[in-house]
C-alpha cells in the first residue's frame, strides 16, 4: 500500500520546514518519493533529501491545479511503477486550490494507493489577512482539510491564537488544528494528526468502553476480572439467580442457558453520549481540578461517567487528566500537537461543559 501526503499551503507558510520535520521524526525506515511542484518558491535542497535517502522530483513548469493536471497524473503513475513507495510527499504550489490537487491524486487512488492526510500549513500569524486577501483559493484549502498545521503559534500571544482558531472554524469545524510550536512536540504525533483528521479528539477516548448497566469503564485490552462482576450484578425480582450471569458484557457471543428476564444488554452509544473539542487554550492545575470538583458536586452537567483530557500549562508544561466520579488523577506528561478534552454520561449539558473549561467547540 503507497499512503499520499497532500501537504499544502500558503506561500511561507512552512510546508517545507514541516515536511523535514516529519522525514527525520516520522517518516523513519520508509521508502518515500517526494514530489513538489512550485510556482516561484525555492524547493527542498536536494542534499539535504538525498542524504535522507529520499527520491525526489520536481515539477516547476506549472500548477498542479490548472495546466498540470494531465502532466501530474502520468508523472505519479510513473513514480508509483518506477519506484513502489510506501508514501508519497506532494507538496503542491501555493498558490493553487488544495481540492483541485485532491481531484488529480483521486484519479489514481486503486486498492494499492490511497490519499492518506489532506494538511494544509497556516502561518498563525498571517491567517487573518491571508483569508482576507487571498478569499476562495486559500478558503479552499481550509476546507478540504482534514488537517490545519498552524505555524509561528509561539509568536502570537493566546486570545490571538484562539482567534484565528474560531475563524478557521468558521471554515472548517472537522478537521484537527494542530497549535502547538513544532519545536515543543515530536514529528510522529503531528503526523498521527494528521493521519486521523476529523477523528482525532475522538481518539482520546478510543479505548474506553462503558458498561451500559453500571456505568463503569472497562478498557478493551483488559481482563476485567471480578471488579466487572461485582459493579454488574444487578437485582431483578424475577430471576434472582441470573445477577451473576446478567451483565457479563462479553462483545462476542454470549452463550446463555436460559432467560435474562429484565436483562438486556445495550450497546454503550445507545445509552450516553460524549463531548469533545480541541483547544489552544492553556490552563493551570488547579483550574482542571476545579472544573473537575465541579463535576462530582453538581448535577448542572448531567451524568458525567468519564472525562479526559491532554492541555497546555501556563506554565509551559502540559496537563493530563483522568476523571471517574470520586476520584480524578491530574499530572504532568508529554507536549501534544493541541490541547484535547472529552467527557462522556448521559443527558450531557455541552454549553455548562464549554463553560467550565472555558472553551467555544
Amino acid at each position: 500500500m503507497t499512503k499520499i501526503d497532500i501537504i499544502s499551503g500558503f506561500l511561507g507558510a512552512g510546508k517545507t520546514t514541516l515536511i523535514k520535520k516529519l522525514i527525520s521524526e516520522a517518516y523513519c525506515g520508509e521508502k518515500i518519493v517526494l514530489i513538489e511542484n512550485e510556482f516561484g518558491e525555492i524547493g527542498i535542497d536536494g542534499g539535504f533529501m538525498k542524504d535522507a535517502g529520499i527520491e525526489i522530483t520536481e515539477m516547476n513548469s506549472g500548477c498542479i491545479c490548472c495546466s498540470l493536471v494531465g502532466d501530474f497524473g502520468k508523472a505519479l503513475r510513473k513514480v508509483l511503477d518506477e519506484y513502489t513507495p510506501d508514501r508519497i510527499v506532494i507538496e503542491p504550489s501555493g498558490v493553487g486550490k488544495l481540492s483541485d490537487v485532491c481531484r488529480a491524486v483521486k484519479n489514481v487512488e486503486s486498492e494499492n494507493v490511497k490519499i492518506n492526510a489532506r494538511t494544509v500549513v497556516a502561518d498563525a500569524t498571517k491567517a487573518k489577512l491571508d483569508i482576507k486577501t487571498f478569499g476562495e483559493v486559500y478558503n479552499d484549502q481550509i476546507e478540504t482539510a482534514t488537517a490545519i498545521v498552524l505555524s509561528r503559534t509561539g509568536m502570537i500571544q493566546e486570545d490571538k491564537l484562539n482567534s484565528v482558531l474560531e475563524l478557521i472554524r468558521e471554515h472548517n469545524d472537522k478537521a484537527i488544528v494542530v497549535t502547538t510550536p513544532w519545536d515543543k512536540v515530536d514529528g510522529k504525533a503531528i503526523l498521527e494528526a494528521m493521519e486521523h483528521g476529523d477523528t482525532f479528539a475522538g481518539k482520546l477516548m478510543d479505548e474506553e468502553e462503558i458498561c451500559p448497566e453500571c456505568g463503569h469503564h472497562h478498557h478493551h485490552h483488559h481482563d476485567h476480572g471480578d471488579d466487572h462482576d461485582e459493579c454488574c450484578h444487578h437485582d431483578h425480582d424475577d430471576d434472582d439467580d441470573n445477577d451473576d450471569e446478567c451483565c457479563h458484557h462479553d462483545h462476542g457471543e454470549h452463550d446463555h442457558d436460559h432467560d435474562h428476564g429484565e436483562c438486556h444488554h445495550h450497546h454503550a452509544d445507545e445509552v450516553f453520549t460524549s463531548w469533545g473539542t480541541t483547544t489552544a487554550i492553556k490552563f493551570t492545575a488547579d483550574k482542571i481540578r476545579s472544573v473537575l470538583d465541579g463535576f462530582s458536586e453538581s448535577h448542572d452537567f448531567g451524568v458525567i461517567l468519564r472525562a479526559k483530557g491532554i492541555v497546555e500549562g501556563e506554565d509551559g508544561n502540559w496537563i493530563h487528566f483522568d476523571y471517574v466520579p470520586g476520584e480524578s488523577d491530574i499530572r504532568s506528561g508529554s507536549a501534544d500537537v493541541t490541547g484535547r478534552l472529552c467527557v462522556i454520561g448521559s443527558d450531557l449539558d455541552e454549553e455548562a461543559i464549554e463553560k467550565a473549561f472555558g472553551v467555544s467547540k
